[in-house]
Parts: structure tokens; sequence; C-alpha cells
């Protein structure tokens, strides 16, 4: 469940807005790639969820239907569909 829920929070955390928080909570941010990839969803669907990397993660799970290609591929690799 860890592994996957570290898996998840792949590029939910966006470029400067909650950089601080996700490092000092060690919190996984993904690689450039994966943040790239769903960076547009997490405005477009789960704005108001920044910077909590875990509800950010829960909110674009919760879409999975909704998300662009790219983002959804980040989920579905990690079991979500």
């Amino acid at each position: 469940m860890a592994r996957r829920l570290r898996v998840l929070t792949v590029g939910l955390l966006l470029g400067g807005i909650g950089a601080a928080t996700a490092n000092a909570q060690g919190e996984y941010r993904g690689t450039p790639a994966q943040q790239r990839a769903c960076r547009p969803d997490v405005f477009r669907l789960c704005a108001g969820e920044i910077p909590n990397v875990k509800a950010i993660t829960a909110c674009l799970a919760a879409r999975v239907s909704r998300l662009s290609p790219d983002c959804r591929a980040v989920f579905e690799a990690a079991g979500y569909r």
C-alpha cells in the first residue's frame, strides 16, 4: 500500500506549489515526466487540494476516467482503472 501511494503521488505536487512542503514531509513527487503528465489535471480537477499530496492523489484516483491520457496512464500503471 505504501508503495502504491508513493507511486500515485507522481506528478501531483506541482512545480513550485507546495514543493517546500513536500520536501519537508519527505513526500515523493514523482519523475519530471510524471509531474508534467498530471499537472494540468491537478489544476483542472483537484486545485482545491493543493498542496496536500495525499488529498491530490485521492482526488485524481477518484476521477481516473476523467484524467488526460498521459495522467491516466500514470494511475493505471499503479493499478487504478
